[in-house]
C-alpha cells in the first residue's frame, strides 16, 4: 500500500451562496521515502491539497490515506494529534518565534513529541551549530529557513511538507534550501512533499504531479532524479 494516497478528493469552499472548487477529484499515491513536488499555477489547488493532507483543512469528499491512517476520518481533536505528531511543516515565510533563539524556537517544536531529536543535534545537521544562541532577527532568510527546518526535523515527523520553502530566498540561498531537504530526504528516508510554481524544480524530485485549476493533469515519476546543485532556473 503506498505510504500517502488521495482517492477522488474534492474541497468546496462557501461562501454565503457563492461556491469555489479548489479541487476536484483529485487521486494520486506517493510511495514512502519519496520527494514529491507539487507544481503549478497560483490558484491551482496546491496549498489546499497540502493543507488536507497536513490535517490543518478537511476535504468535502474522497478519501486521503497517510501511513495507513484515514485522515479525512479524523476528528478535529485527532487531526491536532496527527498535525503534533507526525507532520512537520516548512513554510514560506518561516514562522518563527521573534523572541526565542533559534535553538528554543527548535526545542519548543521538539518538547510536542515524544520521539524527538535532540534540538541542538539537529540545528547542527543543517549547518547552524554556531548559531544556536542567535535570534530570528540576527539571522539571514536562509538561517532563518534552515531553523524552520530543523524545527520540523526535530520532531523526528513520517512527513515533511514543505509550502513554497524558497518563494521568500534568492537563487543561491533557495539552492541550499532544496540541497539540504533532499540531503535530508535521502539519508533518513523521509517523505518529503514539496509544492511550488517553479517548474525547473520538478527534476529533483522522485515523482511530480503537475495541478491545473484544483486537478491533477498528470502524474510522473524521475527514474534519475537530478542533483539540486545541477539544477538552474
Amino acid at each position: 500500500m503506498s505510504f500517502i494516497r488521495f482517492e477522488h478528493v474534492s474541497k468546496t469552499y462557501r461562501s454565503g451562496q457563492v461556491e469555489v472548487r479548489a479541487l476536484r477529484d483529485v487521486s494520486f499515491e506517493v510511495e514512502s521515502g519519496e520527494i514529491c513536488v507539487i507544481v503549478g499555477q497560483s490558484g491551482a489547488g496546491k496549498t489546499t491539497l497540502l493543507n488536507i493532507l497536513g490535517g490543518m483543512d478537511t476535504l468535502t469528499e474522497g478519501t486521503v490515506v497517510m501511513n495507513g491512517k484515514d485522515v479525512s476520518a479524523l476528528t478535529n481533536r485527532q487531526r491536532a494529534g496527527y498535525r503534533r505528531t507526525e507532520i512537520g511543516f516548512v513554510f514560506q515565510f518561516y514562522n518563527l518565534i521573534p523572541n526565542l533563539t533559534a535553538l528554543e524556537n527548535v526545542e519548543i517544536a521538539a518538547q510536542l513529541v515524544k520521539e524527538a531529536l535532540p534540538a541542538r543535534q539537529v540545528l547542527e545537521q543543517v549547518g547552524l551549530g554556531d548559531r544556536t544562541g542567535n535570534f530570528p532577527a540576527q539571522l539571514s532568510g536562509g538561517e532563518q529557513q534552515r531553523v524552520a527546518i530543523a524545527r520540523a526535523l526535530a520532531k523526528n515527523p513520517r512527513l515533511l511538507l514543505c509550502d513554497e520553502p524558497t518563494g521568500a530566498l534568492d537563487y543561491e540561498t533557495g539552492k541550499q534550501i532544496l540541497t539540504l531537504l533532499q540531503e535530508q530526504s535521502r539519508k533518513h528516508g523521509m517523505t518529503v512533499i514539496i509544492i511550488t510554481h517553479n517548474s525547473a524544480l520538478t527534476a529533483m524530485a522522485d515523482r511530480v504531479i503537475h495541478m491545473q485549476s484544483g486537478t491533477v493533469k498528470s502524474v510522473t515519476k524521475n527514474e534519475i532524479p537530478v542533483p539540486v546543485e545541477e539544477i538552474e532556473w
